[in-house]
């Protein structure tokens, strides 16, 4: 079938023309989401070296050797190419700068991430007497892949890398059910034990020694709008939760409020205020109605 007839209507729904795109710089890559994955599984190796698939590398040294040059190789390409798609005039020398100046970023700090997901994986360990070791914390648990994920995209985000932090999170989403914006600030010895139905916004700020349960959510209680009635963006609008928090299973916290320090939140609370130091918050407990059942007679 011929499909050049449809071909000018179809390019009128886009932003850049064809004409536009042959006139400046022609179709701008994305990055790939497949891509950012193999990034992933890179940094993962690169924190916790254990998985030896090539035959030629037999010591320590050798393997963090050889991910770290396959981390930083895949990820300059796609931080070029996320700058370049959102910054097309900008001259390519200079993009090429930017790109490396992130990736020289990242890798001084890795030591310092790695300490950092370190202590996350303590605390996770401190925290549940079902785990047997450290290793099977970081084997197992869903939270050290999203927090080991989180804290590099973070550091990305703080860099003004555009599309590429927010992928990663949103891969480990998916795989772990954990939604945690790279903006979000989150300190030392951090866990979320089970994980399912988390969400950290993007403005939360997180102390140290916080833990969470399942379902909890750090969200935002309403989103100011401009006088045109446009979204005001970059305005602090989650939680902050102080050090020492611990907050259980499906509770809810909602706004730029403050959780104080060495508080606990019990399950299924519903929060919209400030609550101060050394707090306890739990939820009225709702009525139980038990009724006796029949027994069943059974039949000859």
């Amino acid at each position: 079938m011929n499909t050049e007839k449809y071909l000018d209507n179809y390019l009128k729904h886009f932003n850049r023309t064809r004409a536009e795109s042959l006139k400046n710089h022609g179709l701008s890559l994305l990055p790939k989401m497949k891509d950012v994955e193999n990034i992933l599984d890179y940094l993962t190796e690169l924190f916790f070296p254990g998985d030896l698939k090539d035959i030629s590398i037999s010591t320590l040294e050798d393997e963090v050797r050889y991910y770290m040059q396959h981390l930083s190789s895949h990820l300059y390409k796609q931080i070029f190419i996320a700058y370049r798609y959102e910054n097309g005039d900008e001259d390519e020398c200079e993009t090429r700068k930017r790109t490396e100046a992130v990736i020289d970023s990242l890798l001084q700090n890795l030591g310092k991430i790695r300490q950092m997901i370190k202590l996350d994986a303590q605390a996770g360990f401190d925290g549940d007497p079902a785990a047997k070791s450290l290793h099977e914390i970081i084997l197992c648990y869903p939270a050290v892949r999203a927090l080991t994920v989180h804290r590099v995209a973070h550091h990305l985000y703080k860099e003004g890398v555009p599309l590429i932090p927010r992928m990663m999170n949103e891969i480990i989403h998916r795989e772990t059910g954990m939604d945690i914006h790279p903006g979000a600030e989150i300190g030392k010895s951090f866990f979320v034990d089970h994980g399912t139905g988390v969400v950290i916004g993007e403005t939360t700020v997180i102390g140290d020694n916080v833990k969470l349960y399942q379902g909890v959510t750090l969200g935002a209680l309403s989103f100011p709008k401009d006088g045109c009635g446009a979204l005001i963006r970059g305005t602090k609008r989650h939680p902050t939760i102080k050090n020492n928090v611990t907050i259980y299973a499906n509770a809810t916290i909602l706004g730029d409020i403050t959780i104080g320090e060495n508080s606990v939140i019990g399950s299924s609370a519903w929060i919209t205020r400030d609550i101060e130091d050394n707090s306890r918050v739990l939820p009225k407990d709702p009525e139980i109605i038990i009724t006796q059942r029949h027994s069943l007679r059974t039949r000859d």
